[in-house]
């Protein structure tokens, strides 16, 4: 876990992006495609990292590294 890394997780009010050991989430969005988006940008913008994505039900359901990130699989990456 990095500190650029980044989860979108539920929120009452929507979708959340939190830091990894946050209590509060960072910004709160519409939906779960906008929360992603942000928290792409930001991890983006911190030098790459990990975005970690929960479904409806609070389990993970996907994630993706954003560049210059370091992904353990790339040639299993192929849906981003």
């Amino acid at each position: 876990m990095s500190k650029n890394d980044r989860y979108v997780t539920k929120h009452p009010d929507g979708w959340a992006v939190k830091g990894p050991g946050a209590s509060k989430a960072s910004s709160v969005h519409g939906t779960q495609k906008e929360a992603e988006s942000r928290a792409k940008k930001i991890v983006h913008n911190l030098g790459g990292g990990e975005v970690r994505i929960q479904n409806r039900q609070g389990k993970w359901r996907d994630s993706d590294t954003v560049p210059p990130g370091n992904d353990p699989c790339p040639p299993r990456d192929k849906k981003h």
